[in-house]
């Protein structure tokens, strides 16, 4: 049968044998911002073009070129969001919360969309970690979220992982630094791309983010922004440098760095790592004051960042680090005939409701054939159900890996099946303090 379509390029689809791993990074990020006082937001996968348009930067790559856009059936301009920041901002607003106490403070798991060349480690299709904090304007948050960035990494135990930082000034010290780069790149114009050359009138900061290499070439020589900036700005980008010595966090100063979307004022920074080639920016993020503002609020600072998943598991892998293993199955019941597969059922759906994984046969299979299921399927332990054991309330459950067979009472069948399960996995816990902590773990499904 010839397969109908395949995948959209750009997209891939995740399977079980790998979605595992991105579950694990997923919960580890979600954790960790959590103890840092972050909470989850989720907005829609599509918003009004105008958001990205005035939000994102109308002079970017990713307005100009990269938006998903459409007219839905109402002829209203419709885009996938093609990150994060902005779409949160829009709720913050929408929904009152700068009346909660500030500062504000959120994360999210999110899909984005962005049409171009598919790399690795970065779809048009890609999926996101970032993080927004509301009503801060002080460079204690700046480091903040920094720290919350290093702490993954620490986390995930990824090595080579540089930080560099930036300032790239507020809105009035940029005046100058703007009309430094355009009497600069004027100068240069014949050796620059033709968007580059749109961008001199209306934005020549993004000419220093172009991807051209002879456009890379030329703004190796152009003014540096820390050159213009203004006293206070200069004295919050030094104040964020004290943070991070004083927490011990590793960084150097890139002049370069200016981040690829319009709304980001002062701070920048960027985690990257040269084991998974030229698009070795991790994280990225900083501080964008007047963005609230641009999309109808009041002036509110705010800062945050955005990490990769893909390109996070792609760096992990890289490096060798292993993931956890797939969660096994903890025990697969085969039923002798059709008449025992209801008990089988009735069991199954027992250990279920206790926060066990449990299986039995579904497909009428003979015995031989449910072992060689069960066995594929890496069941911990197994147990054949027949009548004799229905009647008696006594069954055999096999140890899957070491082949030893524990006669288990069915009535509280339960019980027994988390102990042994407990023994497997925190068998070499010494004390009974430590092992009832694990047997609250298993039982809230983090045996794994």
């Amino acid at each position: 049968m010839a397969l109908l379509t395949k995948a959209p390029r750009g997209t891939a689809d995740l399977l079980p044998s790998e979605s595992y791993k991105l579950r694990f990074l997923e919960k580890t990020l979600a954790d960790t911002a959590e103890l840092y006082g972050f909470q989850e937001i989720r907005t829609p996968v599509f918003e009004h073009t105008e958001l990205f348009q005035r939000g994102v930067g109308e002079t970017t790559d990713v307005v100009q070129k990269e938006m998903y856009t459409f007219e839905d059936n109402g002829h209203r301009s419709i885009t996938l969001r093609p990150e994060g920041t902005a779409g949160t901002v829009r709720a913050f607003l929408e929904h009152g919360l700068f009346n909660e106490p500030l500062p504000q403070k959120y994360y999210y798991l999110t899909s984005c969309y962005r049409y171009e060349k598919p790399q690795a480690g970065r779809l048009r299709e890609f999926h996101q970690f970032g993080v927004e904090v509301f009503g801060a304007e002080s460079p204690a948050q700046d480091a903040e979220i920094i720290a919350l960035a290093s702490h993954f990494f620490d986390t995930f135990e990824l090595e080579n992982i540089r930080l560099e930082i930036n300032s790239i000034g507020c809105r009035n010290c940029r005046k100058d630094y703007q009309a430094a780069l355009k009497a600069y790149f004027t100068e240069n114009i014949d050796r620059l791309c033709d968007t580059c050359r749109d961008r001199l009138e209306r934005n020549p900061m993004r000419i220093l983010d172009c991807k051209n290499p002879e456009c890379g070439e030329v703004a190796k020589d152009a003014p540096k922004v820390l050159d213009y900036l203004c006293e206070d700005c200069d004295r919050h980008f030094k104040s964020v440098q004290r943070y991070l010595r004083a927490m011990d966090i590793p960084f150097s100063v890139n002049a370069g760095i200016v981040r690829g979307l319009d709304y980001y004022t002062r701070t920048v920074f960027e985690f990257v790592s040269d084991a998974i080639g030229a698009q070795g920016t991790v994280c990225g993020g900083g501080r964008y004051d007047g963005l609230v503002e641009e999309l109808g609020g009041s002036p509110t600072p705010a800062c945050g960042f955005g990490l990769g998943i893909e390109r996070l598991r792609l760096l992990m892998e890289a490096q060798g680090i292993e993931f956890p293993e797939a969660q096994r199955p903890d025990i697969y019941i085969a039923p002798a005939n059709a008449d025992c597969s209801f008990e089988a059922m009735r069991l199954t759906e027992e250990l279920r409701r206790f926060g066990l994984t449990a299986l039995t046969d579904v497909s009428g299979r003979s015995i031989k054939a449910q072992m060689k299921y069960a066995n594929k399927t890496n069941a911990l332990f197994t147990m054949i159900l027949g009548e004799d054991e229905i009647a008696s309330k006594h069954g055999k459950v096999k140890n899957m890996d070491s082949g030893d067979v524990t006669e288990v009472d069915l009535s509280d069948f339960a019980e027994v099946l988390s102990d042994l399960t407990l023994d497997v996995y925190f068998g070499h816990l010494e004390n009974d303090a430590d092992f009832e902590k694990a047997k609250l773990t298993l039982l809230d499904g983090g045996k794994k």
